[in-house]
């Protein structure tokens, strides 16, 4: 029996790149791996119901803790704690190097959802298919510099904060109830209980938590300096490459946080190409709010490829 407070069991460390990596793997070893990704203020167990659906069709499910989440955590002290986009991809291509896992089926959503786009966008020949919440995620600190319509910046409001000391210091300070409220707003209609929140709350008590999660929304606004090695990568991105490989978007009919309609980004992949939106009053947390949903666009997208 599946334990709800434990539904992966005893989860693994690896060193890749930075990092010793904190994650979770079920199914056989010998399946086709999928590498599933959460978001920000989230955590693994977003995918607690989706890992053993797929697990149970026979594929080998990896879902690690992004830098500054639950174990896991930078091998050097020197290392900058960067939150820019380039540097959670570059993170998801060591993994997979050091797992040996020379091509997976990717999904994720939140900043999961960008980190897959972009390893599917720049690494095509690694990633067989994609599942991507909301759609097409990558930016640039160019076009994040255009202003919004007051409404729209209204919906970025946590941006905004974190781009002061007393934001950074309020979200130290107020981490658990920061994350909570932000889960209420970005899925109105999910009465998740103290519980469910409280599995993954822990995962923010990470010691480089706060500065990964500050980072990567001053980096956004030009506010903090991205790492020189990311250059190149960031240029590519800049010019919002095309994704070619399979993908299936998803989105939920009640998502509360900021978000494209999707034929805003349909042309963004060109090749074998389907939207999914999913009802039910369903949320920014797609995986967890509908894991039979979620798992089974990940199981049509990998036998596409």
């Amino acid at each position: 029996m599946i334990s709800a407070a434990k539904p992966f069991g005893e989860l693994r460390d690896i060193e890749a790149g930075v990092l010793r990596v904190n994650y979770a793997a079920v199914g056989p070893t010998t399946g086709a791996p999928v590498l599933l990704l959460h978001g920000w203020p989230y955590d693994i167990y977003s995918f607690s119901e989706v890992a053993p659906v797929l697990a149970d069709a026979g594929y080998r499910v990896i879902v690690p803790f992004l830098r500054g989440y639950g174990a896991t955590r930078f091998l050097s002290d020197a290392t900058p704690r960067n939150g820019q986009q380039a540097a959670l991809a570059a993170d998801t291509i060591a993994l997979l190097d050091a797992l040996r896992l020379e091509r997976v089926t990717i999904a994720g959503f939140d900043w999961g959802a960008r980190t897959a786009a972009i390893a599917a966008a720049i690494w095509p020949e690694r990633i067989k298919s994609l599942v991507s919440v909301s759609g097409y995620l990558i930016g640039s600190q160019a076009a994040n510099a255009s202003p919004l319509p007051p409404e729209a910046e209204l919906s970025w409001w946590y941006q905004f904060y974190f781009a002061t000391e007393r934001g950074r210091l309020g979200y130290d300070k107020y981490r658990r109830e920061f994350s909570k409220l932000i889960w209420r707003l970005a899925s109105p209609k999910w009465n998740f209980d103290d519980a469910t929140f409280d599995r993954s709350a822990a995962a923010f008590d990470n010691p480089d938590h706060v500065s990964i999660v500050v980072h990567n929304y001053r980096w956004r606004l030009g506010l903090a300096q991205g790492e020189p090695q990311y250059d190149s990568l960031e240029r590519q991105l800049a010019a919002a490459p095309v994704i070619r490989v399979p993908t299936i978007t998803l989105e939920g009919d009640a998502n509360g946080a900021p978000h494209a309609d999707p034929s805003a980004y349909a042309g963004k992949f060109v090749g074998s190409y389907t939207h999914r939106t999913i009802t039910g009053g369903i949320g920014h947390n797609l995986p967890q709010e509908a894991p039979k949903a979620f798992a089974q666009a990940v199981l049509d997208a990998s036998t596409k490829a």
